[in-house]
């Protein structure tokens, strides 16, 4: 019986993150996780390195989320993000930022 455990306490996360990303309402007007990240410096020098057609999708979903704000309105259920969906294009970039910004500090304290 304890085997199980780990699989249904598994599945329980499974559901919660999955309720707690519909309840934020990002994904009800078309935005990714990614998309909701505060632009520090370390962000925007991450956003800088992204793929051109990643930075143009993102300006995209943006955009369109302002304009549904603005309308206070929210996208058809179809077009809502879903959490398979939503992939962590950014964090990647913003994780060798991080180490770089880290590395070069600790060169300066040398």
């Amino acid at each position: 019986m304890a085997s199980r455990a780990p699989v249904a306490t598994g599945r329980l996360m499974l559901g919660f993150q999955k309720w707690y990303y519909n309840t934020c309402g990002f994904s009800k007007i078309g935005l990714m996780r990614d998309d909701t990240i505060h632009e520090d410096s370390d962000v925007k020098e991450a956003l800088r390195r992204l793929p051109e057609k990643e930075y143009n999708d993102r300006i995209f979903r943006i955009k369109r989320a302002l304009d549904l704000s603005m309308k206070m309105q929210i996208l058809p259920k179809d077009q809502w993000t879903k959490y398979e969906e939503d992939v962590s294009y950014l964090s990647p970039y913003l994780n060798e930022v991080i180490r770089e910004r880290n590395e070069k500090e600790e060169w300066m304290k040398k």
